[in-house]
């Protein structure tokens, strides 16, 4: 477990600082801090509190942390898809966007809604089976 920890924390490090040598080439960090703020407002604001509120509203018992898992990563894969899903139409040019997002977001969704099924499933098999009959 420690192991997995120091893992995951070293991978987090060496992303902040890919993060923070690509923001050496900006001239103006403006656009960058409203970005920044904006995504801490609408994390705080509105997707914590609903996969929250879904999470209770929706799953009783031990199933609640898998979908509200699923809805973190629901969530945020709206967040990135949603810049492209919101400005559809014809592009001046044609390979900057060359793939159908709206598809791929929906095929994501799909993938991380099956996956919780399956996880909920093996959680429900795993307890029937140390349950004494």
């Amino acid at each position: 477990m420690k192991v997995t920890r120091f893992l995951a924390g070293a991978a987090g490090l060496a992303l902040m600082g890919v993060g923070v040598s690509l923001l050496i080439d900006v001239r103006d960090l403006s656009g960058v801090l409203v970005w920044l703020g904006g995504a801490v407002v609408l994390h705080d604001a509105l997707i914590a509190p609903l996969v929250l509120l879904v999470g209770v509203l929706l799953v009783r018992g031990g199933l609640r942390g898998p979908v509200r898992g699923a809805l973190v990563v629901a969530g945020a894969l709206t967040v990135v898809a949603l810049p492209v899903l919101l400005r559809p139409g014809p592009r001046a040019n044609s390979s900057v966007l060359p793939l159908d997002y709206l598809r791929n977001w929906l095929v994501a969704l799909v993938a991380v809604a099956m996956v919780t099924v399956l996880s909920m499933a093996v959680r429900r098999f795993a307890r029937g089976r140390r349950s004494p009959s």
